[in-house]
C-alpha cells in the first residue's frame, strides 16, 4: 500500500520566526523600514519626473493638457533665448570650469607642503566659503560689486582706475558672475584635490627624485597621472553644477543685461513661474538632463582613455 509523502518544508532559521499566516516574520520587518523610503522616492522623485517628462510632451491649451508630440522640443530650437543660455553656460565651461580647477589643483599642492604651518587653519578658511548660503553670498557679492560705492570699485579708485559697471555692462557681468563662482567653489575643489595628493604612495616620490626628476617633471608625470581620477570628478561636478547655475545670477543679474547671463535652468524658472508655462519648461529641463549626461559621458571616454593609455604605458616600463 502506497502512503503519501509528505512535501517538504522550508526550515525556518531562528532568526526567522513567523506570523500566524506563514509570512516570514523577517521581509514585514525589512518593508516597515524600507517602505517608507520607498514611498517618499517614488512621491517626490519617480512620479514627478515621469510627469514632467509627459508634459514635456503637451501643451497647455486653455488649462487644459494637450498631447503636442515634439512641438515644444521644435519650440526650443527656435528659440533664441534658449541658445544664449546655453551659449552663456558654454563660456562659463570653458573659461570658468578650467580656471577654477586650475586654481583648485595649485592650492592643494600649497596646502600640502610640509613647510606650511597652521595647514588645518588654512584649510578651513578656503572650504568655508563653500558652506556659505547661495543666495547670502549672491547678495554679498552684489554691494561689493555696485557701481556706485562698492567696495570693489572703491578699490580700484585708490589705482586710478575709473568705476566698473560690473552689473549692467554684458561683458563685465560675465566677467562678476565667474568671479562669485570660482570664489565659492576653489576652496571646496582644493579640499578634495588635497585629499587625492595625500592618498599618493611616497615611494613614487622617492623613485621620482632618484630618477633624478625635478618638480615639475614629478609633478607632471606623478602628480597629474596619479591625480586623474580626482580631477575627472572635480570636473563632471563642475560642469554638472554650471548647467545647473542659477542662485548667483538670479541674484546678481536676473539673468541680464539683455540676457548675458541667462542659463538654461534660470531661464526654464522664468518660463515656468513667470509666462506659466509649463509644458515648455519641461522641455527644456530634459534638455539640460540630456546635455548633462552627454558632457559626462564625453569626460567619462576622455579620462577613461588617457587612464587606460598611462596604466599600459607603465605596465610595459615594468615589463621592459
Amino acid at each position: 500500500m502506497a502512503t503519501a509523502t509528505a512535501a517538504p518544508q522550508r526550515r525556518r532559521s531562528p532568526t526567522e520566526p513567523a506570523t500566524k499566516w506563514g509570512v516570514p516574520h523577517f521581509r514585514i520587518v525589512h518593508w516597515a523600514f524600507a517602505g517608507p523610503a520607498a514611498a517618499l522616492f517614488v512621491f517626490f522623485f519617480a512620479y514627478p519626473l515621469g510627469a514632467s517628462l509627459y508634459q514635456s510632451f503637451t501643451s497647455d491649451d486653455g488649462g487644459v493638457q494637450t498631447w503636442a508630440g515634439l512641438a515644444q522640443y521644435r519650440r526650443m530650437l527656435h528659440d533664441p533665448v534658449f541658445w544664449k543660455s546655453l551659449w552663456n553656460t558654454g563660456l562659463l565651461l570653458v573659461f570658468q570650469v578650467p580656471l577654477m580647477i586650475g586654481l583648485a589643483l595649485v592650492l592643494a599642492c600649497v596646502l600640502n607642503q610640509s613647510w606650511l604651518r597652521f595647514k588645518g587653519t588654512w584649510r578651513i578658511a578656503f572650504f568655508l566659503p563653500s558652506v556659505t548660503m547661495l543666495v547670502a553670498y549672491a547678495v554679498v557679492f552684489r554691494v561689493l560689486l555696485k557701481t556706485d560705492g562698492g567696495m570693489v570699485n572703491q578699490a580700484l579708485g585708490w589705482f586710478g582706475v575709473s568705476p566698473v559697471d560690473w552689473l549692467n555692462n554684458p561683458v563685465w557681468a560675465r566677467v562678476a558672475l565667474i568671479g562669485t563662482i570660482t570664489w565659492r567653489w576653489t576652496g571646496y575643489n582644493a579640499v578634495i584635490l588635497l585629499a587625492g595628493l595625500q592618498a599618493i604612495p611616497k615611494e613614487q616620490y622617492e623613485a621620482a627624485a632618484i630618477d633624478g626628476a625635478g618638480a615639475v617633471t614629478t609633478f607632471r608625470k606623478v602628480v597629474i597621472p596619479q591625480l586623474r581620477p580626482v580631477i575627472l570628478f572635480c570636473s563632471i561636478t563642475s560642469t554638472i553644477g554650471t548647467l545647473q547655475l542659477f542662485d548667483e545670477n538670479f541674484v546678481l543679474t536676473k539673468g541680464g543685461p539683455d540676457n548675458a547671463t541667462m542659463t538654461p535652468v534660470l531661464y526654464l524658472y522664468k518660463v515656468g513661474f513667470d509666462q506659466m508655462d509649463f509644458s515648455y519648461a519641461s522641455a527644456i529641463a530634459w534638455a539640460v538632463v540630456l546635455i548633462i549626461g552627454v558632457l559626462s559621458v564625453i569626460q567619462f571616454r576622455f579620462f577613461g582613455q588617457s587612464d587606460r593609455a598611462a596604466s599600459t604605458a607603465r605596465s610595459e616600463r615594468r615589463r621592459g
